[in-house]
């Protein structure tokens, strides 16, 4: 076994690749600095925030808004002078950082928080056949995964579940119960205001809804004052009319949209109705703060009056943003503190008016982006798991592990009495890769059940293989007819709007698919399916018909052994049954001649004495 010294002097000369400079990130770089690791490049795209400084400890107040990645670096190399340690303040995603890349170092460290470049980066290593020790935590919840190719599964062998969860639209339009919905409708009204519009996300009342708590209770439409009435205008359309004058979006919002959805009766026969609400009776209901005091006080409860007064600076430091880049489109992050202001008392006037807690900013900023909050102690333990895995790749040992951090011993058992308190570490030998896996598999295959009369090629470029596969710049090849569907350098433009069937796009067509960044090909198998309406689709990673068919088959295998083997015992038990009635009869026939037998024997011996009696008496 090498000596420490031996195994230090590899350990000096590998170059590692850090991709995160986070929660796990930070403890990461400090862990492989105090190991001895020498040559590290990290990579990050984000900045600090002042939410960040709890448990990311390389980072100080007067670092806020400065990159994670440049600070991350400068502060390790002034307690480990002596370490190479590169950064890029940039995203993994960038043209600069493909396959060749990754092949200057010889393992990658992944510290991530999302799934989108979790795969990505998953997919670069298999490319550049280099080792990655993927990780993530959550709350009291953590992992360490150790990926190699061909030896163990990849991040993307088995399907990961959605992260966010949604909640019907008619609950988030017309009856909420939950802070929840109150946000989720809240960050809808942005995207309807300020963003890109979706018909999916309108947060007008809905005029035929249900109420899906109580599904036997419908309205009448000669009762229902609501079906007398136009429905309400949509929320993009009004503002623009009113030139976005923020107390009359807001009236449409919280006073006029409200007076419609109480009038819907039916919807209220169980539950209380919610109050509408003017931006003159708002802002002087309770303590009134201006909108600059209270982007200081984000973990404070702000009065509806306050919660006005925020909405009213937003839309106004919203449509400057707007006019200073009108060709910019803005979007929902939760890091931007005009939008996560808007959006907090968006939620918070909602959820007054249908009798619900109102919630601080943090706590909405916390639900807004989906978020967990994370746990320094859970960062420390999966930091340094990281390391020892790496270390044990390094030394050639090949009893790597994959660990976990749990509250339950395993996935099926009892939780513990002090539940979310109490971590349990636990660890295991990595699985074998998925042979269906699309990413790592020699068969990279996918099946997608689509209408092709409805579906646009646009779709399926945008989120088919770009949002559901993760590819990057793919290029398209309908394989039967060698006709180029997408190209990545914009030549294929003109067909986005088209229907798959309109360029001969049907059931059974096979479509190439290679991402020339990732280097990456899949073939993608079209399945119609008539049930689905626009460009929604169905992902499998096999032919679902062909696992129907084989499972049917498994079936009517196993029927057909049940009933020989039921056949055979059929035909056991009736020999058994045959030669226990011939016992019988053998047995009954013997009983049946026994007493004849003595009868005759008893015969004989009287008759011998007889005749010995009269030799006597002659005698």
């Amino acid at each position: 076994m090498p000596s420490w010294k031996e195994k230090h002097g590899k350990i000096q000369t590998t170059k590692l690749l850090v991709v995160g400079a986070g929660g796990i990130g930070c403890e990461l770089l400090k862990n492989l600095a105090a190991t001895g690791f020498q040559n590290v490049h990290v990579i990050d795209l984000d900045t600090i925030d002042i939410s960040n400084l709890n448990r990311q400890f390389l980072f100080r107040k007067e670092h806020v808004s400065s990159s994670k990645a440049e600070i991350a670096t400068k502060v390790v190399k002034q307690f480990c002078p002596s370490i190479n340690l590169g950064f890029d303040h940039a995203s993994i995603f960038e043209e600069e950082f493909n396959v060749e890349f990754f092949k200057k170092f010889d393992m990658v460290l992944n510290a991530l928080d999302n799934k989108k470049a979790r795969n990505h980066v998953n997919r670069m290593c298999h490319a550049a056949n280099k080792p990655l020790i993927e990780s993530g935590s959550s709350g009291y919840f953590g992992q360490v995964q150790v990926i190699m190719r061909g030896k163990t599964e990849c991040y993307e062998c088995q399907e990961k579940p959605a992260s966010q969860k949604t909640f019907p639209g008619c609950t988030i339009r017309n009856t909420p119960s939950e802070h929840i919905h109150c946000t989720v409708w809240a960050k809808h009204v942005f995207n309807q205001l300020f963003g890109e519009v979706d018909i999916d996300d309108d947060v007008s009342p809905d005029m035929e809804a249900e109420d899906t708590e109580n599904p036997n209770e419908t309205g009448n439409s000669q009762d229902d004052e609501a079906a007398k009435e136009p429905a309400p205008i949509g929320t993009r359309k009004w503002a623009e009319s009113v030139n976005f004058d923020a107390a009359k979006v807001f009236d449409k919002l919280f006073f006029q949209d409200i007076q419609y959805l109480v009038k819907m009766d039916h919807l209220w026969k169980q539950r209380k109705p919610p109050t509408p609400l003017s931006f003159a009776v708002a802002t002087t209901t309770g303590e009134s703060l201006s909108f600059a005091d209270a982007q200081n006080k984000d973990t404070s409860i702000w009065s509806i009056a306050t919660c006005a007064n925020v909405f009213a600076g937003c839309v106004r430091e919203l449509l400057k943003e707007i006019k200073l880049n009108p060709d910019v489109t803005l979007s929902f992050d939760k890091d931007h503190p005009i939008i996560m202001a808007f959006v907090a008392a968006c939620a918070n006037v909602r959820a007054h008016l249908f009798s619900i807690h109102t919630k601080t900013m943090f706590e909405i900023k916390a639900m807004a982006g989906n978020i967990i909050p994370a746990i320094a102690s859970t960062n420390a333990i999966v930091a340094g798991m990281i390391v020892t895995e790496a270390v044990k790749m390094i030394d050639g040992n090949a009893d790597v592990k994959s660990s976990f951090i749990r509250n339950q011993p395993n996935p099926r058992g009892k939780k513990l009495s002090l539940n979310r308190l109490f971590q349990i570490f636990l660890e295991g030998a990595p699985y074998p890769p998925n042979p269906k896996c699309y990413v790592c598999s020699e068969t990279r295959e996918v099946f997608i059940y689509v209408n092709p009369a409805e579906m646009t090629v646009g779709a399926l470029r945008d989120k088919v293989l770009m949002q559901e596969l993760n590819m990057l710049q793919p290029d398209v090849m309908d394989t039967n007819t060698a006709n180029v569907v997408l190209s990545s350098d914009g030549d294929t433009d003109s067909l986005l709007p088209k229907k798959l069937s309109e360029i001969s796009i049907e059931d059974g067509a096979i479509l190439t698919c290679d991402d020339f960044m990732q280097d990456m090909v899949l073939k993608l198998f079209i399945r119609r399916a008539n049930h689905l309406r626009g460009d929604n689709f169905e992902i499998a990673r096999s032919d679902k018909e062909k696992d129907e068919e084989e499972a049917r088959k498994k079936e009517q295998e196993k029927h057909r052994l049940e009933e020989a083997e039921n056949k055979e015992k059929l035909e056991t038990d009736h020999k058994s049954e045959e030669e226990e009635r011939r016992k019988r009869k053998v047995d009954e026939k013997e009983s049946s001649e026994e007493p004849d037998v003595k009868r005759t024997k008893v015969e004989e011996k009287t008759g011998g004495e007889e005749n010995e009696n009269k030799i006597l008496a002659m005698e």
